[in-house]
Order: structure tokens, then C-alpha cells, then sequence
């Protein structure tokens, strides 16, 4: 394992532009395994929150724009569509919130299902968008995090409650095509039961051919903790915009970002 991942830096080293256009980190991405990070198979990433901080500032106005373009008079503030976050997956929320405050009037009962798919499908093309143009970084860590896992044949999946091609694109568009190639992404859809139900990690876990004990997921919502915890895999919390709001209780571990904590393959393998 060793002689390979030095294999893997030396290949690397002679290409460094194929991981482009995300920047490596200053801090070392490559370090070879150790006995302990040796033990660690895979690291489930959730994506919106964790790979980037994409809640506040990228679905939030997103669903706004979408809204405003369809003549419907909602706009979510910051703390409206913080206590939303307590629903999974977008189309749930718009449901949800309408369901609690009164459905607008142009969308009639019997084709409210699918507005909301439409209205989610149009948000998900505007934040794609956003994230085309650069609007939206990744969080601090998550880059050097996968160039290390990546270094040492630790492999990746994203697991969100997001639609699939907006996740997809947001690894590739960020990351860049070679690093999204190491990706499973398993999003949207695919599970009938969002977090905080277990499916998607399950999912992931049983279409990967993994062992539950030798894997971690990054996460950043009690939701998010939630899921990992019902699917019994170990769970470091990253906190994100909403932080504030959330119970971690249960965590293996909570830091502010994958910087700040010093979060490497040891520091993942430790919660094993």
C-alpha cells in the first residue's frame, strides 16, 4: 500500500495540471498511508454544506429566482430557509413550506406536484449556473482531503439529498473531471427515503461492495448526522452556514471546517 501510493505521488508529480482547475492546498495532499489510515476503505461526503457551503448563498436564491420567474410572490430569507433545512431534499421543502403557510394561488390543487417538480428542475439549472460561473467555492479541506484519499486508493461517493446532475456538477466543475471520475455519486432521487433515513448511505454502501466499519462520512446537518447515525457508519460533522442551529449531539467528531480541524486519512481512520 505503501510503495503504491509513493508511486501515485511520483506519477502525479510529473502531471500536476490533471486534477485542474481546483488549486491544491498549501498543506501536503499526497502523504502516504500509514498503518492507521490503511484500515479506512472509503469516505462518504455529503455535498451541499460539506464540498461547499452552498445552502445560504447558492439553492436559497436559486429558489427565489425560480419562483420570481414563475410569477410566484415567495421570497426565503435567511432565516426561513434555515428552519427548511429541517426538511430533506428540495422539492420536500417547497411542500413542505407551502403545506405549513398557504399554496399560492396560480398553483392549483391538482397540479401542485408537478409545479414543484418543474419549479425544482428550473432551481437546480440556476445553481448550476452559479456554480459554472464560479459563484460558489469549496469549503476549506475538502480538496487536499480527496487528493489524499485518491493518493492512497481510499475511495469516494457523495451522498446527497440534492439532484444528481447538480452534484455531479459541482465535483466536476470545482474538482475537475479527473478527481469527479473518483466520485460515486449516489443524489436525488435514487432513494425513496431521504436523510435523515439511512438509504442513500446504504445505498452507497451496498452498491460499492463496503464495509460499514471501515468507512466515514463528512456531513454538516443534524439531518446529515442523523442518516449516518441509522446507517451505524462513523460521522465527522463540518459546520457550515447554519451551524448555529443544529444538535450534533451523537457526532464522532465536530470541527469548523476540514482546515481548522486538521482533518486528514489518520484523523478519519482515529474513528474507526
Amino acid at each position: 500500500m505503501r510503495l503504491k501510493a509513493i508511486a501515485s505521488l511520483l506519477a502525479m508529480s510529473g502531471s500536476s495540471s490533471a486534477f485542474a482547475p481546483a488549486e491544491l492546498s498549501s498543506r501536503s495532499s499526497h502523504a502516504p498511508a500509514s498503518a492507521l489510515s490503511a484500515t479506512l476503505e472509503a469516505i462518504l461526503f455529503d455535498c451541499d454544506g460539506v464540498l461547499a457551503d452552498t445552502e445560504r448563498d447558492g439553492h436559497r436564491p436559486a429558489f427565489n429566482r425560480a419562483f420570481k420567474e414563475n410569477g410566484i410572490e415567495e421570497d426565503w430569507d435567511v432565516d426561513r430557509y434555515g428552519v427548511l433545512l429541517e426538511i430533506g431534499g428540495g422539492k420536500e421543502r417547497m411542500t413542505g413550506h407551502w403545506d405549513e403557510v398557504g399554496w399560492p394561488d396560480c398553483i392549483p390543487e391538482d397540479v401542485r406536484q408537478d409545479k414543484v417538480k418543474s419549479l425544482h428542475l428550473q432551481k437546480t439549472d440556476i445553481f448550476m449556473n452559479m456554480i459554472n460561473e464560479g459563484a460558489i467555492p469549496l469549503r476549506p479541506g475538502v480538496l487536499r482531503l480527496v487528493d489524499e484519499a485518491i493518493a492512497n486508493d481510499v475511495r469516494l461517493a457523495c451522498c446527497s439529498t440534492s439532484n444528481d446532475k447538480a452534484v455531479s456538477n459541482l465535483i466536476k466543475t470545482l474538482m475537475g473531471e479527473d478527481r469527479w471520475s473518483k466520485f460515486r455519486i449516489f443524489a436525488g432521487d435514487m432513494v425513496k427515503a431521504k436523510k435523515p433515513a439511512p438509504d442513500v448511505y446504504n445505498m452507497a454502501v451496498e452498491t460499492m461492495g463496503l464495509d460499514k466499519s471501515r468507512c466515514v462520512i463528512v456531513e454538516d446537518t443534524s439531518i446529515g448526522l442523523g442518516a449516518a447515525r441509522a446507517a451505524d457508519i462513523k460521522c465527522i460533522v463540518t459546520k457550515s452556514a447554519y451551524a448555529d442551529r443544529e444538535d450534533f449531539t451523537g457526532a464522532d467528531m465536530v470541527v469548523d471546517n476540514l482546515d481548522d480541524g486538521d482533518v486528514s486519512l489518520d484523523t478519519l481512520a482515529s474513528l474507526l
